[in-house]
C-alpha cells in the first residue's frame, strides 16, 4: 500500500487585501486554489494507492463557493485516476456543535471513492490489505481518549492513524487558533505502522512512526522557514518493527523568500531602502510571491524611517513585502498581528486562575465554574455565528 499524506490546505484563505484583476477574487485565495489543484495533479503522477488529508481541507466551517467547487474539481480528478480519498476534518473546518451541518456532508454526494471522519467519533475504512483509523478534531481534549479507545487494530492489515492535533513533544509550538487540541503522547502509539497527523504546518517527524506532513502553503511568515509540500508512504516496505520512511515529495506553491537582515545601525534610511530593492534582485524573487525583509537597529534617528514610496514598484510585483523590525530598545522582533479569533479563551482563563492567590481548593473551584460557564458562552457563540 503506497499513501501519499497532504494536511493543511486550507482553501478559502484571503490574506493581503491584493485582488485578481481579472476575476475580481482575494490574489493570495486564487492562488491557494489553483496551486491546490496542481498539487492535486502532481500527486496522481505519483500514483498512490490512497490520498490521506489529515484535516483543515477548508480554512473555515462554512467554505465560500469557489472552495467547495474547488474540493470537487479535486475529488473529480481522484475519481478519473482510481485514487481513493481518506479525509478527516481539522480544527478550522470542523462545526463546533454537534448541531450544526457539516460542509463535509455535500463532498460525500460525490460518486468517487471518499471517505470523511466528521462526526466527533472514531471510524475506520478497510481498503485493500490496509485498516485507516480515523480520528477528526473532537469538542473537547478528552474526547481523543475515548475515540481512541474504540480502536481495534486488525491483525494481518497494515494500521494506519489519522488524526488532527497537536503532539505533546511540540506543545511549545502552539499555534494558538480555535479548538486546537493536544494529542497525548500514548494515542501516537507504536501499535500502527504508520500516524498522519495534521495541523502543525512545519513537515516534522513526531516518533518513529508519526508524522506532519505539514501545509501546502505557506501560511504565515511565521513559516518562512518550514519544509513544505506532502509525504509519500510505502507501507508494503515495512518489515516487522521497523516504521517506514516517509519520502518529502515537493508540490505546487506560492514561494515565500526570506531576504535576510540588514544592519541600520549608522545607514541612512535611503540605503536601507536601496539594499531591500537590491536584495529582491539578486535573489530573484519571483512575480506575484511573498517575502520578507528584517530590518535591525531601526531607531528614532531614522525619523519615520524607510521611504514606502521608494519600494512601490517592488511591492507592486510582488504579493506581498513583510517589512519586520528589530527594535533596538528591545531587541526583539516586533510580533506578528495575531488573529482575535485564534484565542485559546479557555486556556487563557486558566493561566488567569493560576495567578491569582487563592489556595488550591478555591482554584479548582473556580476553574471548574469559569470554565463551564465560558465554554457555555463559546458554544452558544459559535452556534449564532454558524
Amino acid at each position: 500500500m503506497r499513501i501519499f499524506h497532504i494536511a493543511d490546505t486550507h482553501l478559502g484563505l484571503s490574506q493581503f487585501n491584493r485582488l485578481d484583476p481579472e476575476s475580481g477574487m482575494n490574489l493570495r485565495e486564487k492562488q491557494i486554489y489553483e496551486n491546490f489543484l496542481a498539487a492535486i495533479d502532481g500527486i496522481i503522477i505519483q500514483k498512490p494507492d490512497v490520498l490521506v488529508h489529515a484535516g483543515d481541507l477548508f480554512d473555515t466551517v462554512k467554505p465560500k463557493n469557489k472552495a467547495f467547487s474547488t474540493a470537487m474539481e479535486a475529488l473529480e480528478r481522484l475519481h478519473e485516476a482510481g485514487v481513493p480519498l481518506v479525509i478527516i476534518a481539522g480544527n478550522h473546518s470542523m462545526v463546533k456543535t454537534r448541531y450544526t451541518t457539516s460542509p463535509f456532508e455535500v463532498l460525500a454526494y460525490h460518486p468517487g471513492e471518499i471517505f470523511v471522519a466528521y462526526s466527533f467519533r472514531y471510524e475506520h475504512v478497510e481498503l485493500g490489505d490496509t485498516v485507516f483509523h480515523l480520528i477528526p478534531n473532537m469538542l473537547r481534549p478528552e474526547d481523543y481518549r475515548t475515540a481512541y479507545d474504540n480502536i481495534e487494530p486488525v491483525r494481518d492489515h497494515h494500521n494506519v492513524l489519522v488524526t488532527h492535533g497537536l503532539a505533546t513533544q511540540i506543545r511549545d509550538k502552539r499555534l494558538a487558533t480555535v479548538a486546537e487540541h493536544e494529542l497525548d503522547n500514548t494515542i501516537l502509539s507504536d501499535g500502527f505502522d504508520y500516524i498522519a497527523l495534521g495541523h502543525y504546518h512545519r513537515q516534522s517527524q513526531i516518533t518513529g512512526n508519526a508524522w506532519y506532513s505539514g501545509s501546502l502553503e505557506y501560511l504565515s511568515y511565521g513559516e518562512i522557514s518550514d519544509q513544505k509540500g506532502g509525504l509519500l508512504v510505502d507501507l508494503g516496505r515495512t518489515s516487522g518493527e521497523t516504521p517506514p520512511t516517509p519520502s518529502p515529495i515537493d508540490l505546487p506553491r506560492t514561494p515565500m523568500i526570506n531576504l535576510g537582515t540588514i544592519s541600520c545601525r549608522g545607514v541612512p534610511p535611503s540605503e536601507i531602502t536601496g539594499e531591500i530593492l537590491s536584495r529582491v534582485a539578486q535573489q530573484g524573487v519571483p512575480s506575484l510571491a511573498m517575502a520578507q525583509v528584517t530590518l535591525d537597529g531601526l531607531s528614532r534617528e531614522h525619523g519615520k524611517g524607510i521611504d514606502m514610496r521608494e519600494l512601490a514598484s517592488v511591492r507592486e510585483s510582488l504579493l506581498d513585502l513583510k517589512i519586520r523590525v528589530l527594535s533596538t530598545e528591545e531587541d526583539r522582533p516586533v510580533p506578528l498581528q495575531q488573529d482575535v479569533r485564534a484565542i485559546d479563551y479557555l486556556q487563557e482563563f486558566s493561566s488567569f486562575v493560576g495567578k491569582q492567590q487563592l489556595n488550591a481548593k478555591q482554584k479548582q473551584y473556580v476553574a471548574q465554574c469559569g470554565s463551564n460557564v465560558l465554554r457555555s458562552v463559546m458554544d452558544r457563540h459559535r452556534e449564532e455565528s454558524e
